[in-house]
């Protein structure tokens, strides 16, 4: 257990310069945007230079970009991600209130994803080279090439409209109504996470037949053991250690693509108020979408870690 915990100290310490860089990417990237707060701030209303300097110096935007990047980060550590230049309310604000959507989204698409690779990728690894297992390979492959955007519209087309069967868009609160709510949601959940299963379920049946094809199973089959019980308490949680690292770069993904379909499917989300900041030059507000999202990824990644270290006993031994 010692070990564990040393090894986790370690993540945490690593995690705390990854998280600077990321502020610092961010920041950089968007200092360098086209998008600028003093003329976004004055909404077309052609002011004049003196406006504009005077708009310049009452912000900061006239100091040394490394002046400019502590303040940014000390301004973060008090929960404070500017103002938007529109709105002129913080962007803590929107981004707090957008969020939880975005992460209902992500949360329910990890576990359809998760889901539907489990069931698809052991039973093809169950039957590998029949027919189970070609369907499943060649439905898998169609899912990794299909992209999010292409399967949404789809769905929209043939699930929302020609049968009616779930909305086209918008939201519904879970407050308000779950089903209403579960309805809303299939579809953007699906879109979202039909690729990702595909690829999980590509990646646990390679796992899962390389783990029935070791000689522990064979063993236990001989000795007496029910398949059932050997692939359930024994291969499957062996085979699991390996997928366990694509899903946090998937996670990612979900995070990342949850952003699109938001906007495909209306959902008041993260995704729609970046689109709305790009749209109405809000720099602001796109940098605190972007922030978000990004030390959202590395910290989902960093948990993702720890908990590959602590399923894999070869690492604990290691540590």
């Amino acid at each position: 257990m010692g070990m564990v915990v040393r090894m986790l100290v370690r993540r945490l310490l690593i995690l705390v310069p990854l998280l600077l860089g990321v502020i610092a990417f961010v920041f950089i990237v968007m200092r360098f945007s086209d998008s600028k707060p003093e003329y976004a701030y004055f909404q077309g209303a052609n002011p004049t230079p003196e406006q504009v300097h005077q708009f310049q110096v009452d912000n900061g935007l006239l100091d040394p970009l490394p002046v400019r990047y502590v303040r940014f980060v000390g301004d973060l550590l008090h929960g404070d991600m500017g103002t938007s230049v529109l709105t002129k309310a913080p962007v803590i604000d929107s981004v707090s209130t957008a969020l939880p959507l975005t992460l209902q989204l992500t949360l329910l698409g990890l576990l359809v994803a998760v889901v539907l690779a489990l069931l698809f990728g052991v039973t093809a690894a169950i039957f590998r080279d029949r027919w189970p297992d070609q369907v499943i390979r060649l439905v898998s492959l169609v899912g990794v090439a299909a992209p999010a955007f292409w399967l949404a519209l789809l769905m929209i087309q043939y699930l929302a409209v020609d049968r009616g069967w779930f909305p086209t868009g918008g939201y519904i609160n879970p407050a308000d109504s779950f089903s209403g709510w579960l309805r809303s949601m299939t579809l953007p959940a699906l879109s979202l996470s039909l690729p990702v299963a595909a690829q999980l379920t590509r990646i646990i049946r390679t796992s899962m037949v390389e783990e029935l094809d070791r000689d522990y199973v064979r063993t236990a089959i001989g000795s007496g053991l029910p398949p059932v019980v050997v692939v359930g308490r024994n291969v499957l949680r062996n085979a699991l250690i390996n997928p366990l690292t694509v899903l946090g770069l998937r996670i990612g993904y979900l995070l990342g693509g949850a952003v699109v379909i938001e906007q495909i499917y209306a959902l008041p989300g993260m995704g729609q108020l970046m689109i709305n900041a790009v749209r109405d030059g809000d720099p602001a507000v796109v940098q605190g979408v972007v922030l978000t999202i990004a030390v959202g990824f590395v910290v989902v990644n960093l948990l993702v870690d720890v908990l590959y270290l602590l399923v894999n006993p070869r690492l604990r031994s290691a540590a």
